[in-house]
């Protein structure tokens, strides 16, 4: 943290105040003893009184976020197909394998049936357990069995509690966090509240329960709060060793949560190969972490059994590059400034270079593919030419996946939150820069932070990586609204950890001379309980509101159309439709899916495409063939897509098929002059006419306000 010290000149009376000489403690009665053993009784006082608030802040956390997700949807009284669709789009799919565990005549039963499955993609049989991130539901469905609890507890509130429980966690490890920062857990209080009062932009868990993130977090925020503690100083051997243990556990089990853990560990790596070419972090430790990131990944490599996008992942060839650069560049922290710059330089670029060839390398001998998506996502998002590639325009048109939107800062700023980040952020960010200019000049002595007397302004190697993490994931978030959650946890971490640092107040009132020990300690401790009061008397009433507000899950179509499929097909039934919807299917129902929302495919996103051309202007002869080819008997068909208005011209599902397909758009506006008129009229639409045509290969079997299902003819 920042810091202005004195040089030591003598005994002037402002050192005598920032350290107390030993003289003064020593009196004849041996009063030295008796003080420290008291100030040894009040530090273990305080621990242990921070310690129970954070436990109680966090079941308290999961108590609020439990009961707003009861009054939202009535939870304990709706039916059982109803509390199914509420778990929405990729939620549905995850849970339906916790309902397939459950549900399976014994347990290897059940884990034969997610090896080896063939209802999730017609035609093909798959490997549930390598392509996604489940096992966290084959965990919870072995205990749900092997816990004497069926009796009292349904098999979905044992799944939601869990996730609830695990938000317990979650705001434990930013409250910790925050503590082990400004050495108060006055920090970690303001953190968990400013956590809970914003929790429009701090979670979702209340309503996409079952989401990956949602059981990811919290050990990625535990993995913070240990790497924290790992970067202190003057750490024993033991406690070293325990707290490596710790930071790999919980990477372990954030990786083995998350699809998308590579990339966010890859942004963490970044942060530590920063603050290392600055000499901010000790290099030991940095290598260790480097080293049990990619342990943690191969690990659930092994799990996934050998899952070739987590071996082809930018975080393995980034860290294999690192270790490899330094070991060529050995003397790349000794020299003049201008001399490290090029050293600096060249090491950049080495790693880079060795990056994107090692990562090139493995993705030509594993003939990998499923992650070029995000690539193509991202070279269009950020400007790199235009692109008519269908799925990477899905995700470009998603609102989730555009910058995060100006009132997110307004919403954190009633908290006062976004204000106090800000103040944090620049006094860190300048004192960082000073540092890492010091240590490229080599004229200060902080590389170790024994010697930290002699230099003016210092920054523990805890707080220079919290800073590191906060703008790199600030910048994350900026780019694509739904990570935002990985950033303004953390923002509610270090905006609570400046208002409570000694150091930050501490250079502030020697810049307006008027600092003394106890004005210090005074604004340490005020500042933070005048805003909890703030915090308190503005939001308490909205909170209790919150609380006492009571709706109810309403959804007739849907139930309508999954009671039917139930009751009116065979359970062999091959279904196509939106991603989204066949996910609720597979769950309520255990129908064949053709499709679904998991897209970390490259086959099921080509499959995929070539199912939405239902909603495009193709003549029913081709839609029936592309159907028919992937097994389908039965296709859905949703007004709210074939008609959609949520999206602006050229972002509507149609109008991204019209384009990948050549085709001109509907309505009024430009269109790119390569594309031609369609020989034909949307399918969704001309279906509903009952022409010969289309009758010939489609029967409408139901029908309600919201869904169409046709049953496919088999021709022989």
């Amino acid at each position: 943290m920042t810091t202005v010290r004195q040089r030591r000149v003598g005994k002037g009376t402002e050192a005598a105040e920032d350290q107390p000489s030993e003289e003064k403690n020593v009196k004849p009665d041996g009063k030295v003893l008796s003080d420290h053993t008291g100030r040894k009784l009040w530090n273990i006082l305080s621990v242990t009184v921070g310690g129970i608030v954070a436990v109680c802040l966090g079941l308290l956390t999961s108590v609020y976020v439990a009961t707003l997700h009861e009054n939202d949807l009535w939870f304990s009284n709706i039916k059982e197909v109803e509390r199914e669709i509420s778990f929405r789009t990729e939620c549905g799919l995850y849970y339906s394998y916790y309902k397939q565990m459950i549900q399976a005549a014994s347990i290897q039963q059940g884990l034969h049936g997610l090896v080896y499955d063939n209802k999730t993609e017609s035609v093909r049989t798959i490997n549930i357990l390598e392509r996604m991130n489940v096992y966290q539901e084959v965990f919870l469905s072995i205990l749900y069995r092997i816990l004497p609890i069926q009796q009292y507890l349904e098999p979905v509130y044992f799944y939601i509690y869990t996730l609830f429980g695990l938000q317990a966690v979650y705001v434990i490890a930013l409250y910790v966090t925050s503590w082990l920062l400004s050495g108060t857990w006055l920090s970690g209080l303001l953190a968990a509240c400013w956590y809970v009062t914003n929790r429009v932009d701090t979670t979702r868990v209340e309503f996409t329960i079952p989401l990956r993130e949602n059981w990811a977090l919290p050990f990625f925020a535990v993995q913070i709060a240990a790497i924290t503690y790992l970067l202190r100083t003057h750490l024993q051997p033991i406690q070293e060793r325990l707290t490596l243990m710790a930071v790999f556990i919980a990477t372990f089990l954030f990786s083995l949560t998350w699809q998308f853990n590579q990339f966010m560990m890859l942004i963490q790596a970044l942060a530590l190969f920063i603050l290392d070419c600055f000499d901010m972090l000790p290099t030991a430790k940095v290598t260790w972490l480097y080293i049990i990131q990619v342990s943690g990944l191969l690990l659930v490599c092994v799990l996934q059994f050998f899952n070739s996008m987590i071996l082809g992942s930018l975080l393995i060839s980034f860290n294999a590059s690192v270790l490899i650069a330094r070991t060529i560049q050995k003397n790349l922290k000794k020299g003049s400034l201008l001399t490290r710059l090029g050293k600096l330089i060249l090491h950049v670029l080495l790693v880079l270079c060795l990056t994107l060839l090692i990562n090139k390398f493995i993705k030509k001998i594993l003939n990998l593919e499923s992650d070029e998506h995000i690539f193509k996502f991202l070279k269009a998002k950020f400007g790199f030419g235009a692109t008519r590639d269908f799925d990477a325009n899905l995700y470009l048109c998603e609102e989730a996946f555009g910058l995060l939107p100006l009132n997110t800062f307004s919403r954190l700023s009633d908290t006062l939150l976004f204000y106090i980040y800000v103040f944090v952020l620049f006094l860190m960010t300048v004192a960082a820069v000073i540092v890492a200019f010091q240590n490229l000049s080599g004229s200060s002595q902080v590389r170790c932070m024994e010697k930290m007397e002699e230099c003016t302004i210092t920054l523990k190697p805890d707080a220079a990586y919290n800073l590191t993490h906060t703008v790199l994931f600030g910048c994350l978030a900026l780019s694509t609204m739904r990570m935002k959650y990985l950033w303004t946890s953390h923002m509610c971490v270090f905006a609570s950890f400046g208002l409570c640092s000694t150091e930050v107040w501490k250079l502030l009132l020697k810049c307006v001379r008027l600092h003394t020990a106890q004005r210090t300690r005074l604004i340490k401790y005020s500042v933070p309980i005048i805003t909890l009061l703030y915090i308190s008397y503005k939001f308490w009433p909205g909170i209790m509101d919150e609380l006492s507000e009571l709706r109810e899950f309403y959804d007739p179509d849907t139930v309508e159309l999954m009671n039917w499929i139930k009751s009116n097909t065979p359970n062999t039934a091959v279904f196509a439709g939106s991603m989204q919807l066949l996910a609720g299917v597979k769950l309520c129902t255990g129908r064949t899916l053709t499709n679904h929302p998991h897209y970390e495919d490259k086959n099921l996103r080509e499959r995929t495409k070539q199912i939405y051309q239902i909603y495009a202007k193709r003549s029913p002869e081709d839609v029936y063939g592309i159907l028919r080819s992937f097994g389908t008997d039965y296709v859905i068909l949703e007004d709210s897509i074939c008609y959609e208005r949520r999206h602006s011209r050229g972002c509507r599902l149609r109008d991204l098929l019209d384009v990948a397909n050549g085709h001109i758009m509907d309505g009024l506006g430009e269109n790119e002059p390569e594309l031609k008129p369609s020989l034909y009229p949307r399918f969704c639409e001309e279906i509903k006419k009952n022409l010969p045509s289309y009758t010939a290969h489609f029967t409408r079997v139901f029908q309600n306000k919201t869904f169409h299902v046709y049953k496919l003819a088999k021709h022989k």
